[in-house]
């Protein structure tokens, strides 16, 4: 190629770049070009830099401060992004009538429910309520939302509240705490993406209602008031991965015709009512998880549930070779040592193979009825079960009945006597 060919391609590239540029880059603030950036410090107000978000979008830049809000800022723009400084952007929703600090919704949704707004994207500040404000986010029919990295905390009602966001509502890195129901509320959602969020003491960490295609991942789950996971009416969905600490109530609850979901390598740890609580879930999986100082049930299948496959996990105490860690006796029963295996209703159709159970209260499996049925207990191994017995246990409490099979399990010894227990 000769040179004067070659310097002729290379002033056409950055003459095109020069023009892109110019096509695209546009003054920030304009509120009138596409793909504006708008400062919000350079409005009277947060409401009124939103507000200046043309039809075809853009983002709006909230300042490093603390921004008090008497009345929920209006989200009713497509492809708007509003973005602040991390946690040096604060705003503080003052409103005690139970209103949210942001709303998102097309405008007339109220009157026509099936309107719907694409794209909105949250990022980067925290949002602070009080008792008697509503949810910190309230986002209703916006497709496609995107939440990340927002700390919202302290609301009367939920952290985040998505009512049918129904395609594909993503929220990660965000941290939910403090709030009076759910950290996450979700309602009618579709393709759901929640991952490596932190949820401390809400009243429940995350709620998902009338869903389906739920995928959770690497999220914490700690000290919460009530329950750590509720899926109601929802299908087709993973929860794995996850840190379930110390919840009062239970860590996963599956209930309201939920089917097709599998709970996975989740670490669910001291929790007070129990581990997973199946009161309306069919053909559902759960494996691998790690059920440590869990109280009265690890997993519970009620007599609304069946046809569940319960492999591979970990049920155990805080016994580390013969020593116990947890104590004995405390003031705080969270703090206890404990260990629960699987209680089941009068349910059908439950594989139960390649578990370990070891340091158990009780039995390792109890059935509660006589009319389970087609219960298939094999290749498991039981060790230092009935520790928390008065009479002698046995590893498996199930009826003796043909529909119910036990193969290939090993026992080791029951009821230990250490000196512990004597204290």
């Amino acid at each position: 190629m000769s040179p004067r060919i070659t310097v002729a391609i290379i002033a056409f590239i950055f003459s095109f770049d020069a023009l892109a540029t110019e096509s695209f880059a546009q003054p920030a603030g304009d509120p009138q070009k596409p793909g504006v950036v708008i400062d919000a410090s350079q409005f009277d107000s947060i409401q009124a830099a939103l507000d200046a978000v043309p039809v075809s979008g853009g983002k709006v830049v909230l300042p490093a401060k603390t921004i008090e809000l008497q009345t929920p800022l209006i989200i009713k723009t497509e492809r708007t992004r509003l973005t602040g400084a991390g946690a040096a952007t604060h705003l503080v929703n003052k409103n005690e009538q139970g209103q949210p600090a942001i709303h998102i919704r097309a405008e007339g949704y109220e009157k026509n429910k099936k309107m719907r707004l694409w794209q909105v994207q949250l990022d980067n500040f925290q949002i602070s309520g009080n008792p008697k404000s509503g949810s910190g986010i309230f986002a209703q029919g916006i497709q496609e939302i995107f939440i990340q990295g927002v700390s919202v905390h302290h609301h009367g009602e939920h952290g985040i509240f998505l009512d049918f966001c129904y395609e594909d509502p993503r929220v990660s890195d965000c941290l939910m705490t403090y709030n009076k129901q759910a950290g996450l509320n979700l309602v009618g959602n579709h393709d759901i993406v929640v991952n490596g969020n932190h949820f401390e003491e809400n009243y429940d960490a995350v709620r998902c209602l009338d869903g389906f295609n739920l995928t959770m991942n690497g999220n914490n789950l700690d000290d919460h008031l009530g329950n750590g996971i509720v899926i109601e009416n929802t299908y087709g969905s993973v929860v794995s991965g996850n840190m379930i600490e110390e919840c009062n109530g239970w860590a996963i609850i599956l209930d309201r015709d939920c089917y097709g979901i599998t709970l996975s390598s989740n670490v669910i740890a001291h929790d007070m009512k129990g581990g997973i609580d199946l009161r309306d879930a069919w053909g559902c999986t759960i494996c691998a998880n790690t059920f440590t100082l869990v109280h009265h049930a690890a997993v519970r299948v009620s007599s609304n549930s069946g046809r569940i496959n319960i492999s591979a996990n970990t049920f155990c105490n805080s016994d580390m070779g013969g020593a116990i860690k947890r104590k004995i006796n405390h003031k705080n029963p969270l703090q206890l040592d404990a260990g629960a295996g699987i209680v089941l209703g009068k349910t059908e159709d439950i594989l139960i193979s390649g578990n370990m159970f070891s340091g158990m209260d009780t039995s390792a499996v109890t059935c509660n009825s006589e009319d389970c049925k087609r219960i298939h207990i094999v290749g498991n191994l039981v060790t230092d079960f009935g520790r928390k017995s008065k009479n002698q246990s046995v590893p498996f409490d199930v009826p003796k009945k043909d529909s119910v099979q036990l193969h290939n399990n090993m026992i080791g010894p029951g009821k230990m006597e250490r000196a512990e227990f004597k204290k």
